[in-house]
């Protein structure tokens, strides 16, 4: 079927609308009418790490138009989000950790289906898609049984689709990966749409204090109104000595959404013994970059973070309904675009404009 679609062609240049071709749903798979479409982080890299030409986008949300044969769970009709990729057969999927997926690199990065067979085209070739196994920059959208979730009814399209990565990895971090207690302190390095995601799930686990850390001062006045107990500016010389002050020795948790050096060793030598370092992103886009293991040598842990430790299925209707019973606020972090808007909206992200923009098809 023909669809609209924001082709990135250039990693250096706005992405342009064009008319695509979209492949036909094989029996694992699911046409999505697209209604809108968040825009993370990973959108922003994206042209500057991965072949080109190609279709972004993997925070959609719609209605599904048509459903293949073995899809179970799902008919035309339903109010979906979609969300990351994964095999469902490998010891992780199996053992509960999709977000781990042992092919979900592949899944969310390689342009294509798992076979390797594309789903886009354009006049001049195939163009990448199935990005999150998705490609939602679209006006419709392939995705297969496992990354389509169900939503409730009353949550509108538009605020149901940043769950389909941004606020589940901030949420999902502090009350899965971390597991975070009540009581216990954590520091948040960044306040964007992940971190702010994790300051509003703290105050849920009832963390005490939970320190936001920012070079914003607007973004941590924000934090302070969604949960943070403190705000500290990330450009003090004595920032790691004001969170063991804060803490009584050093924090308990800590969790890392701003992926600059700085921050990285901040966020593990804020640690007191035996505290955990969880981590959302890299510097440099994981290129190498000094580190002392000197500094985890007080039995200190640093874990790596990937779509909050989610099972999908689970974790964004419970999320959907936090926010409808006024417990997760992530509304507030929104700013919505024209579906023409999509160059203003990724730049507005990059310059730190907005938190989270969200597509209007």
């Amino acid at each position: 079927m023909k669809i609209q679609a924001w082709v990135q062609r250039e990693p250096s240049k706005p992405p342009r609308l064009e008319t695509l071709d979209l492949d036909e749903p094989r029996p694992d798979e699911l046409l999505v009418r697209l209604e809108a479409c968040g825009v993370c982080h990973t959108d922003l890299f994206a042209p500057r790490r991965f072949p080109l030409p190609a279709v972004f986008g993997h925070e959609g949300a719609g209605v599904v138009e048509r459903v293949g044969t073995t899809v179970r769970g799902l008919r035309p009709g339903d109010r979906v989000v979609l969300t990351f990729g994964s095999c469902g057969a490998c010891r992780n999927c199996a053992t509960g950790a999709p977000a781990y997926c042992m092919t979900g690199h592949e899944l969310q990065f390689a342009g294509a289906r798992a076979d390797g067979s594309p789903t886009l085209g354009g006049d001049d070739g195939p163009v990448r898609g199935a990005f999150f196994q998705q490609s939602s920059f679209a006006t419709h959208a392939l995705a297969t049984g496992r990354n389509a979730v169900r939503i409730p009814d009353e949550l509108p399209l538009d605020l149901a689709a940043p769950l389909g990565c941004g606020i589940q990895t901030g949420a999902g971090a502090v009350l899965n990966t971390l597991a975070c207690p009540a009581g216990v302190s954590l520091v948040v390095f960044g306040v964007g749409s992940v971190g702010l995601s994790a300051v509003m799930a703290a105050r849920l686990a009832r963390c005490e204090p939970v320190i936001a850390v920012d070079l914003r001062p607007e973004r941590l006045a924000f934090a302070l109104e969604l949960g943070a107990t403190h705000a500290l500016d990330a450009r003090s010389p004595e920032l790691v000595e004001e969170i063991h002050d804060l803490t009584g020795g050093g924090a308990r948790f800590s969790l890392e959404t701003a992926g600059t050096e700085q921050s990285f060793r901040a966020a593990i030598d804020c640690l007191a013994r035996l505290g955990t370092c969880g981590l959302c992103t890299v510097p440099r886009l994981g290129e190498p970059i000094e580190f002392r293991p000197l500094s985890i040598l007080k039995g200190r842990t640093v874990t790596g973070v990937l779509e909050g430790s989610s099972v999908p299925d689970e974790f964004i209707p419970y999320l959907a309904r936090l926010h409808l019973d006024g417990e997760l606020p992530y509304d507030r972090l929104v700013s919505f675009y024209d579906f023409g808007d999509l160059p203003r909206a990724l730049a507005d992200a990059e310059a730190g404009r907005v938190v989270k923009p969200v597509l209007r098809m």
